[in-house]
């Protein structure tokens, strides 16, 4: 083992589709009847404010629910914690379980 090892890349990557689809929602409002039209811009809204979320505050959701899941109410970054975060994920470096971890106590969601 080095001390000077190449650091590991994140293992968990945020997908995003929101782009998408707020480009499906502005082509349903164009032709939409003034009857759909509320309910469209309600949709396109919402949307566009996913697609606006970084991805650390989308991996510190992943890591709550993870935690949740597991019964974990205390705080997303303590020692506690990330020993659960990574029995729940066997993949995850201890230093991608304290990065997440940190996201996740700095979301606050």
């Amino acid at each position: 083992m080095s001390l000077f090892r190449k650091p590991q890349p994140l293992a968990v990557h945020v997908l995003r589709d929101a782009p998408d689809v707020v480009t499906a929602l502005r082509r349903a409002l164009e032709t939409a009847t003034e009857a759909e039209r509320p309910g469209l811009e309600r949709a396109l809204a919402l949307a566009e404010d996913a697609a606006e979320r970084p991805d650390e505050e989308l991996r510190g959701r992943w890591v709550r629910r993870r935690l949740t899941e597991a019964g974990h109410e205390g705080p997303a970054d303590s020692v506690e914690a990330i020993k659960i975060l990574r029995r729940a994920e066997p993949g995850l470096t201890l230093l991608q379980a304290v990065t997440y971890a940190k996201e996740a106590a700095a979301a606050k969601v």
